[in-house]
């Protein structure tokens, strides 16, 4: 009995259809030479432009070299799924600062969990199909180049802000790979970029946070500094910050790619808990136990009530003198955290207090 041979061209566009189907929006497949964007990445680390972000330093070359990563890899499938949720007048939020500004991505559920099922539901269909095969998963998860993977299979270029812009989707949808031991056909590399003479990202940036087109000084970003930075916030780029509380958009919300940008039809992805238009007092309130209990399965989380309550205080030292912001400052000034205590001191004297 003769073994049919695996048509690989079929089952390339069969992954492709099966990703739409899983609720992903695009599916491309790239080869693993990312050698042009391991330079860029190392010329970064050395300008040392990620700040305490040391998990960007580590594991060598393997961020850069898929195969590196995951012996027997030879084929990366990347997928785009949007998380834009509707129309919750965020950028209006900007010009109220007594609300809080959580950036869009972060409104729902947490990402992680729901693109890595559906990834792994991809790789269930494609083993009914053709039968064990070497795989791994990822979805910001581990060392890996997910934009400059997503450039190469197709998904979008790298905008002057450093992220994946798609001519038909703008720039707000989650990635995630699929690591393949599988000698699929590639796709055509995004080799062209589309943003031209503008750069109203980089004006834009409340903090001066780039340093040129495509090159991002982390220790200056806002979605750095309220997420990632683990002490205080640097004085100079409080007032900057606004009210800002996690994350930051701003960068998107200026590209004049993402009037093509189209509403989730994820369910997950949608605003929980009033975030997208919520009070900087009423969040600063919120007990531990409240911020664990509201904060379940969402990506607010990763700062950690400490840091959520230092971000805040920022955003209430930016905000109006009004009694509620006032009140709710000086409910904190004894909080139990040296972190907290300084930002809310900070906060205080912006009211002359």
């Amino acid at each position: 009995m003769n073994t049919p041979v695996l048509n690989l061209e079929t089952l390339a566009q069969s992954i492709k259809d099966w990703g739409r189907e899983l609720g992903f929006q695009q599916v491309g497949i790239s080869g693993v030479d990312l050698g042009e964007h391991e330079a860029h990445l190392q010329r970064w680390l050395d300008a040392g432009y990620h700040g305490e972000m040391d998990y960007m330093a580590a594991h060598g070359n393997k961020r850069s070299r898929p195969a590196e990563l995951v012996p027997g890899t030879l084929r990366v499938v990347s997928l785009r799924m949007d998380y834009l949720p509707g129309d919750t007048q965020m950028a209006q939020r900007l010009t109220e600062p007594e609300k809080a500004y959580v950036s869009r991505y972060a409104l729902g559920r947490d990402y992680h969990k729901l693109i890595r099922k559906r990834l792994q539901q991809l790789a269930e269909r494609i083993q009914q199909t053709i039968g064990p095969f070497g795989y791994r998963a990822f979805v910001d998860s581990a060392p890996v180049l997910e934009k400059a993977i997503a450039q190469q299979a197709g998904l979008g270029w790298i905008g002057k802000n450093t992220l994946v812009i798609n001519r038909k989707a703008g720039s707000y949808f989650f990635l995630g790979e699929l690591f393949v031991d599988l000698p699929l056909p590639v796709d055509e590399a995004h080799n062209s970029e589309h943003c031209g003479r503008c750069s109203a990202c980089m004006d834009i940036c409340p903090t001066e946070a780039f340093v040129g087109a495509q090159v991002l000084d982390a220790r200056r970003c806002i979605s750095y500094l309220t997420i990632e930075l683990k002490g205080p916030i640097p004085v100079d780029l409080r007032k900057p910050m606004g009210n800002r509380v996690f994350g930051c958009d701003d960068c998107q919300i200026v590209c004049p790619w993402n009037r093509f940008a189209r509403p989730t039809e994820q369910r997950d992805f949608m605003p929980r808990h009033n975030l997208d238009n919520a009070e900087l007092a009423e969040l600063f309130c919120w007990t531990e136990d409240e911020f664990l209990s509201r904060t379940e399965g969402s990506p607010l989380r990763r700062a950690g009530y400490e840091r959520w309550l230092r971000n805040l205080a920022i955003g209430l030292g930016n905000a109006p003198s009004t009694i509620p912001v006032i009140e709710a400052l000086k409910s904190r000034l004894d909080y139990p955290s040296e972190l907290v205590q300084e930002h809310v001191q900070w906060a205080l004297a912006q009211h002359g207090f």
